[in-house]
């Protein structure tokens, strides 16, 4: 029998048997003309394709197998795929009939392995009681594999993806089969993963043949496949190592295999790490970050990956070494998908950098001439091919002129929240980011509790700051001096001038002297010039600063966890950490230092409660959505006395004191953590040559340990969050106990 005629019968044919059947002798010496893939093979009454799009079935999972009926389920799914991967293999025989002829020879045998293992599952699956087309069939390896252009696409989507994934289903399923006593379908089982390994095998020569020779097998691979298809459909629940290299495959693939992410069907959200926001509303296109600033966003920019879930996609400028995410892999913490847009950090938009072609491979069957797939992908086509793609939500570290701009190109993508550009940020959205507008809620928060007290409601409310303790705005050096002179008449000689929108710990004037310096006179006249406004408050000795994060979603404002907080004496951000029960109340310090009135626990509770409710009015207003941090404080004041600051500065945007929320979901049950920023410096002034070299003594002084299975949770140690081998100024590190942490740095 003719090779062509054979894979005719096999794609077109109507019954089971017609499609299994292959005879010994088959020759191919008339492959005729390439033949366009049709729709859908030829299918027997009830195994037709269920219509895409009309929800997944239900997939038995180990827990149901000790149940017959629903092991014969399973063997349902398993010999659809045998079968689709039969047709496949007779398509490509009919698409490619001048393919080479060993490259033909070796489908062929392959397709009477695929044969044999419908026939098996059919078998089995009737000895449990369930006949093959009783059930509803998906026709997803078809849609995916179908359209190749070329040979080398039918080696990546078909060998190397789903013949590649059975490599882990093979086995898992195995063992679940052999645990319910089914040993006859674990025998099987183990079988068709002999099977599969040289069937990738198979895949593997002809890839390596075919693909760009200056490319690694893994750029190739990820560059070849077309979406839907992704490196997350080769690999199962769990990377069986053992069988890729059996099968050939060379260690950096599998390394790389083991951390790639990308949903496998729920939309996922887009995160990037942002920190400019404030400076772009403040300056404009003309903000451009200082070379530190752009360095220390390099290193941090892989940090939303714990803010997000395992298929959602972070922006980052290079993808984070193979080596450092199979370490947080190990710890447990899920690893979510990264694009590649080199000119993140340095305050040029991304989607507007030139893409870079790549040179056709020089083979037969090329690979499509489109820029590298993951970890080389060109900035627009990056972008371009996320845009082609179905998007949960846009989360940005911050909602500003840049993000909006970055994002651009992705909002008509988005399912999850309809909005624009425009809507995500606006006039009345940059306005959240002053601190004159944090100021001003806080007068109206305190004027309402005034009342409240005025009222009888409350009584004595003496732990709260007053409201002369609270910032003015101004807007000309003359009404600077004048709100100056007002606190220093007050009795607070210590005054702090800030400009309403900038940078933490910076763009702020320390007045200590009794009389302005003609360099603080400048500093406040050029600051008027440049249009930015003055927030003018007095000078508050800190006793404990602490953050609330919040999230305003469809349901309302949401409370997620307080966290406490240091920074230096210029209110730059050093650390959060976080108690055991952050996520419902706040720090113990806070009520510690506020003890002298017996019911401050109920005080503090309603306190923030109104304030809760106050902000979400305000929100809803401006139509904002999403994370919100508030920076908060106790003072002691000239008497002595212990109050509160509940509102020092509002961050409409992710903040450290969220990550940390986040972060402290992967520790064990009453653990106490603490997010910290380690600078170069200070990592050289405890005798570390860099932040590489910090990491290492790190890790010996403070070793992680985990509990749990199968997904482990911190249970003590130091864990780095960007890579230490990469990271130049700055290192993220997170450190779990079983006692409270102490509070500095």
């Amino acid at each position: 029998m003719e090779l062509r005629d054979l894979a005719e019968q096999i794609l077109f044919a109507t019954t089971l048997e017609e499609k299994l059947q292959c005879p010994d002798l088959v020759t191919d010496e008339h492959p005729g003309a390439a033949l366009a893939a049709p729709e859908s093979p030829g299918r027997p009454a009830g195994l037709s394709f269920k219509a895409a799009g009309s929800g997944k079935a239900d997939f038995p999972g180990l827990a149901r197998l000790e149940r017959t009926a629903e092991r014969g389920r399973l063997l349902h799914f398993f010999a659809n795929h045998e079968l689709l991967a039969t047709e496949l293999m007779a398509l490509v025989l009919l698409r490619f009939p001048d393919a080479p002829a060993a490259f033909r020879r070796g489908v062929l045998n392959t397709l009477k392995d695929e044969q044999a293992h419908t026939r098996w599952y059919v078998d089995r699956m009737r000895a449990c009681g369930v006949t093959f087309g009783e059930l509803p069939v998906s026709g997803y390896f078809w849609r995916c594999v179908a359209p190749m252009e070329n040979p080398i696409d039918y080696v990546a989507g078909l060998c190397l993806t789903f013949e590649q994934a059975n490599l882990d289903f093979a086995g898992h399923f195995a063992r679940g089969f052999q645990t319910v006593g089914d040993t006859e379908t674990a025998t099987l089982l183990a079988r068709i993963y002999r099977d599969e390994i040289g069937h990738v095998a198979y895949g593997l020569k002809w890839f390596r043949r075919w693909k760009n020779p200056t490319e690694s097998d893994w750029e190739a691979f990820c560059r070849t496949l077309k979406f839907p298809l992704s490196p997350q459909r080769a690999k199962g629940f769990k990377v069986n190592v053992e069988g890729r290299r059996a099968a050939g495959l060379d260690p950096a693939f599998i390394a790389e295999l083991e951390v790639y992410s990308q949903s496998r069907g729920r939309t996922p959200s887009v995160f990037v790490f942002n920190p400019f926001a404030e400076g772009r509303i403040a300056e404009g296109k003309t903000f451009t970050p200082a070379k530190h600033q752009a360095q220390l966003a390099r290193d941090l920019a892989n940090l939303p990956q714990f803010l997000c879930r395992e298929d959602d996609v972070v922006l980052v400028p290079r993808r984070p070494a193979v080596e450092f995410l199979s370490g947080l892999k190990q710890t447990g913490f899920a690893l979510p998908e990264f694009v590649e847009l080199p000119k993140l950090c340095e305050g040029q938009s991304p989607s507007m950098t030139p893409a870079r072609g790549r040179p056709r491979p020089p083979h037969r069957y090329p690979t499509r001439d489109v820029a590298a797939g993951d970890g080389a992908r060109a900035p627009k086509a990056a972008l371009a091919a996320l845009a082609q793609r179905k998007l949960g939500r846009l989360r940005p570290w911050a909602w500003g002129p840049d993000s909006a701009e970055l994002l651009a190109p992705l909002f008509a993508s988005v399912t999850g929240e309809q909005r624009t550009a425009e809507q995500r940020f606006n006039d009345g959205l940059a306005e959240l980011y002053s601190k004159a507008w944090s100021a001003a809620f806080l007068r109206k928060l305190l004027s309402q509790r005034r009342s409240e007290e005025a009222s009888g409601t409350w009584g004595d409310e003496a732990w709260l700051c007053p409201a002369k303790e609270v910032g003015v705005a101004v807007d000309t050096v003359a009404d600077a001096l004048q709100a100056i002179a007002a606190i220093r008449a007050g009795g607070q000689h210590k005054v702090v001038v800030k400009q309403a929108l900038g940078v933490a710990g910076q763009n702020s004037l320390r007045l200590w002297e009794p009389e302005l310096l003609d360099a603080q006179r400048r500093w406040l006249a050029n600051a008027v010039e440049r249009g930015r406004r003055l927030v003018v408050e007095p000078w508050l000795e800190r006793e404990l600063d602490f953050s609330v994060q919040l999230e305003l979603g469809a349901q309302g404002l949401k409370l997620c966890g307080y966290t406490g907080l240091r920074c230096d004496r210029r209110g730059q951000f050093q650390a959060n950490w976080a108690e055991s029960h952050h996520h419902k109340r706040l720090p113990v310090a806070v009520t510690k230092l506020l003890a002298e009135r017996a019911d401050i626990a109920s005080r503090l509770q309603q306190l923030f409660g109104d304030l809760f409710t106050l902000l979400e009015a305000e929100l809803v207003r401006v139509a904002f959505v999403g994370p919100m941090g508030i920076d908060a404080f106790v003072y002691r004041a000239a008497d002595g006395r212990c109050r509160l600051k509940p509102v020092v500065e509002i961050n409409p945007r992710y903040t450290m004191g969220r990550l940390t929320v986040e972060l402290m979901k992967q520790t064990c049950p009453g653990s106490f953590g603490r997010f910290r920023l380690v600078s170069l410096a200070m990592a050289q002034a405890e005798g570390a040559t860099d932040l590489a070299s910090y990491g290492r003594a790190l890790n010996q002084r403070l070793p992680l340990r985990l509990e749990g299975d199968p997904v482990p949770r911190l249970r003590e140690g130091a864990l780095c969050l960007n890579d230490p081998a990469e990271a130049r100024v700055c290192l993220a590190v997170f450190e779990v106990s079983p006692r409270p942490l102490v509070t500095e740095s």
